[in-house]
């Protein structure tokens, strides 16, 4: 089976003690390639994935200030990101977006840091990753004002809204991904989302070390396990987990402009 994991946190200490071994379990799982995101412990550290993106040819990264630590945010920080940007194997900005769950950052300065940096993404001609979490009006509003128009798309990550706020998401160039948490019992709503949605519009993810599937609930996630996710995909669009790895690779691969040879083939 061939897996792309669209989202994780690679850099985050809970792999410090065996972080070869993930990877080596994630080649063995049939992940051909991962997105590690960049926004690492907060904005002191933006370029916290870079470093294993650059080590391993399979391995891609982003950089953004997620809205957890928008409060943190200056002008250095946003100085950092538009030099990260030029990097070659950061493809994408974030994540970013609204988080009204937690609120560790004050509304009004999560969306003044989400608008800033999609100034920024715009400017870099880069694709964005979108956190939202009980914030989509806000969030699709200020999408709709300030990104639309860039025509450059991203991935609303580990998607957890209703089907019209997908199709919105849609309409706006993105690629809607699907996490762990698609596979809990009490997640139907979700698991219908993705049963209605066109498949090339469809990604994975695990969003590791956080939201391990089912079969491994209250461990810590690892990229391996992004094949769970496909496998509950494949359960509600009668299809196969090897039709769902194939389908949202090639998504990945082809939002990315990547080629199809990424992954086959490819060395650490």
């Amino acid at each position: 089976m061939q897996l792309i994991d669209s989202h994780l946190h690679l850099d985050f200490p809970q792999f410090d003690v065996d972080r070869d071994a993930v990877l080596d379990r994630a080649r063995g799982a049939g992940v051909v390639a991962m997105l590690a995101i960049g926004s690492g412990p907060g904005p002191e550290k933006l370029d916290a994935a870079l470093p294993f993106a650059e080590q391993h040819d399979w391995i891609y990264a982003t950089a953004g200030i997620h809205p957890h630590e928008a409060r943190l945010a200056t002008e250095a920080h946003f100085t950092s990101l538009d030099r990260l940007a030029q990097r070659p194997k950061v493809i994408a900005w974030g994540e970013i977006g609204l988080d009204y769950f937690y609120d560790h950052s004050p509304r009004d300065v999560q969306q003044a840091v989400f608008r800033r940096q999609l100034q920024q993404a715009r400017a870099a001609r880069k694709p964005i990753i979108i956190h939202c979490r009980d914030a989509w009006p806000d969030c699709l509003a200020i999408l709709e004002t300030d990104w639309r128009s860039s025509a450059l798309g991203g991935i609303l990550h580990c998607f957890t809204g209703t089907l019209e706020e997908a199709r919105c998401g849609l309409d706006m160039g993105f690629l809607i991904s699907f996490a762990g948490n698609c596979t809990y019992p009490k997640a139907q709503p979700l698991r219908d989302v993705a049963a209605a949605l066109p498949l090339e519009d469809l990604l994975i993810e695990t969003d590791a070390p956080f939201l391990a599937p089912q079969p491994y609930r209250g461990k810590r996630n690892e990229p391996a396990w992004v094949a769970e996710v496909a496998k509950t995909l494949a359960s509600v669009r009668k299809s196969s987990p090897a039709e769902i790895g194939a389908a949202t690779a090639d998504n990945f691969r082809r939002f990315f402009r990547l080629g199809p040879a990424l992954g086959r083939g490819a060395q650490s």
